[in-house]
């Protein structure tokens, strides 16, 4: 009789030992791949993030392009200046940074700011201020002091106004997007014999007051030219204005953002990380009309260009992921340019 047999053999230690480690390269692979892919989806994810904000920020920055020197004087507003003035406050990434008040005499509509940015890999930045009227507020008109009537009064030094009846002019309307007036508002006065700008330095129910030591140092009444005191006498237009400066900082160590400032108050946020921020402006002067000039005032063929002869501005805007591909061992990047007409400098109302 045949009976059958099995073999009870198994693996050898030798061959547990090779399968197990074939078993590991593979585990091994399929982690690898598996957390590239996921540092691959992260940084897409940031840099799809990076780009949603870059987007949003660079529409706001074209929005105030295009609003600025609304309703404001072609050549600017007058700023103090000659005997007696001292510097006056930009603001923007550096503390340091000021007006020109000495070789100018009137704050522009745009202020350029070609390589004032930090450098971001080896790169400088630039940045940009930008004033508009507030289209919201409206005008109030001033008496002199020594009106006795009813109204809206600047005080005998200049320094105060009271609104009298005009008390909501103040408050503003919060509900319809417009903000009560408050300290580090700024104040454009337009008088027949002149121009300026003050910054509000307190706010009581009836009083604005202009006090001296303002974060601009727009408050100079001993200033030779462009100071409050010059306008006294006179009926006296006052309208808020507006200042957006852009430039890039760093928050922290190698996270630059894009930064969005009104007048002196605490800047926003935009985008990040941003590497690039430039901007170029297009000239006018009906003979050479220079084109791509990084900073103004600017010379060529014996001619000084000012700011109020900008009519286009080009926008060059970088933003990368936060972390770098794990497969190229760099950052992802994307970048955005566009072109702005600035229409209050370049078009004149021919009905008017």
């Amino acid at each position: 009789m045949r009976t059958s047999t099995s073999s009870e053999r198994g693996f050898s230690l030798i061959e547990l030992m090779i399968a197990s480690l074939i078993t590991m390269v593979i585990m091994g692979v399929a982690f690898r791949t598996f957390a590239d892919a996921l540092s691959l989806n992260d940084a897409v994810t940031q840099l799809a993030d990076s780009s949603e904000n870059l987007r949003a920020g660079t529409n706001l920055l074209v929005r105030d392009l295009l609003e600025a020197g609304r309703n404001l004087p072609i050549g600017g507003i007058p700023i103090p200046s000659g005997a007696g003035s001292s510097a006056i406050h930009r603001p923007g990434p550096d503390p340091s940074y000021t007006f020109d008040n000495t070789s100018q005499v009137t704050l522009s509509t745009l202020t350029t700011g070609n390589a004032k940015g930090p450098n971001i890999d080896g790169q400088p930045t630039d940045m940009i201020t930008i004033v508009t009227d507030d289209p919201f507020l409206s005008s109030l008109d001033l008496k002199p002091s020594t009106d006795t009537s009813s109204v809206a009064k600047l005080s005998a030094d200049g320094t105060s106004f009271n609104v009298g009846p005009s008390a909501a002019w103040i408050q503003g309307d919060p509900n319809n997007g417009i903000a009560a007036i408050a300290p580090g508002d700024l104040i454009w006065f337009q008088a027949p014999n002149g121009d300026t700008i003050q910054t509000v330095t307190k706010v009581d129910p009836a009083n604005i007051y202009f006090e001296s030591g303002d974060p601009f140092n727009f408050n100079q009444i001993g200033a030779a030219a462009g100071n409050i005191t010059q306008l006294l006498g006179n009926t006296i237009a006052i309208r808020r204005v507006l200042m957006y400066t852009y430039y890039v900082h760093e928050d922290e160590p190698g996270v630059p953002r894009l930064m969005r400032q009104l007048n002196f108050y605490p800047a926003q946020a935009l985008a990040g990380v941003i590497e690039d921020l430039e901007l170029y402006y297009d000239l006018v002067d009906g003979t050479f009309n220079p084109t791509g000039i990084p900073d103004l005032p600017y010379t060529a063929n014996s001619v000084t260009y000012m700011p109020s002869q900008v009519r286009k501005v080009t926008l060059h805007v970088g933003v990368r992921s936060e972390v770098k591909n794990p497969r190229t061992k760099d950052y992802l990047r994307n970048h955005l340019s566009t072109v702005i007409s600035i229409r209050n400098l370049a078009y004149v109302d021919r009905y008017k």
